[in-house]
């Protein structure tokens, strides 16, 4: 079991991946924290405790992290995941409650106490991660991954022409967390576009009636319809964490190459871009993984399998807590 810290900002696509993070039977999820970005942090927190109350797995903590970014004001991604953050599906307040601490703290105080042991899956704004490493410097050298859910290489931006919405959301906390010396796996939009759950996919999610599907299947509509008034995509969903999750759990699926990447903190179209170093001109080392191509209908098989299969046996019927 691959021991794993998830930093989140639950969200739609952060459901599906932690779901899938918990069902795999590979990795040990020991705690989530939580950031702002799909939602204020207050809410993506609700949501993290709902999510695992769903998921059966009342033992593992939630810390509650940032709620805005290192240097400006913070953006809501609600016109794509909803007021709530889970697709405006009305749900009970969770039974489950947030840990005392920041989340900061906590993933300096977990990855420090067991060195080259941890892997910390960033599925948002990177600013938690940001915060950790201003505590604690040496954590850069003590994560096993760091793997990160943003960038875009040689594809467009979500945010902004050219910026993944996590990296935009705080540019300035990612150009901390890239300038580390952490061994960054950056599993972007170059390898989330291609990755596409269908129809049939979203057919086997819902036959499968357990907790984790039933919830999923209830939230999912919201992101599709964004998805095809934006882009006129009609023959599925993304679910852009979902790889992130995958990554850890089988890296073949991926073709990456290692690169020189910076983070854009002062461009005024281009703020938050992964800007890779491709010919060796700025004479840096690389200092991150970068994922290109994608195996996407291994990557979507794996996935629909695994929450299929549903995760703990203390799982709660999301319907059964509707308002």
């Amino acid at each position: 079991m691959r021991r794993v810290i998830i930093d989140a900002d639950p969200g739609i696509d952060d459901t599906a991946a932690i779901f899938f993070a918990l069902a795999s039977g590979k990795l040990r999820v020991e705690m989530l924290t939580t950031v702002f970005g799909n939602a204020e942090v207050e809410q993506t927190t609700r949501n993290a405790l709902k999510i695992l109350e769903v998921a059966g797995q009342p033992d593992t903590p939630v810390y509650a992290g940032a709620g805005r970014p290192l240097m400006r004001e913070p953006n809501f991604a609600k016109h794509v995941h909803g007021e709530n953050g889970l697709g405006d599906v009305p749900t009970e307040p969770p039974t489950l409650a947030a840990a005392a601490g920041r989340a900061a703290d906590q993933i300096v105080q977990y990855v420090m106490a067991a060195p080259g042991e941890i892997t910390l899956l960033a599925l948002g704004p990177l600013t938690n991660v940001a915060l950790a490493l201003g505590l604690e410097p040496r954590l850069a050298g003590a994560l096993q991954q760091l793997i990160i859910m943003g960038g875009a290489v040689r594809t467009p931006g979500n945010a902004s022409a050219v910026a993944s919405a996590n990296l935009f959301n705080d540019p300035e906390a990612a150009s901390i967390v890239y300038r580390s010396g952490a061994p960054i796996v950056q599993v972007g939009l170059d390898v989330c576009r291609p990755t596409l759950i269908t129809h049939r996919h979203l057919e086997r999610i819902r036959a499968a009636r357990n907790p984790m599907t039933e919830f999923l299947s209830a939230i999912t509509p919201c992101l599709m319809r964004f998805y095809e008034r934006t882009y006129g995509q009609v023959a599925g969903v993304h679910y852009n964490d979902v790889p992130c999750v995958a990554y850890a759990l089988e890296p073949t699926l991926f073709r990456s190459v290692r690169l020189p990447v910076l983070i854009e903190t002062t461009g005024t179209l281009t703020s938050g871009q992964t800007v890779p170093d491709w010919h060796g001109q700025w004479g840096l080392g690389p200092n991150a993984e970068v994922c290109m191509e994608v195996e996407a209908a291994r990557l979507a098989g794996l996935f629909v399998g695994a929450v299929g299969r549903g995760g703990g046996p203390g799982m709660v019927h999301p319907l059964a807590a509707a308002v």
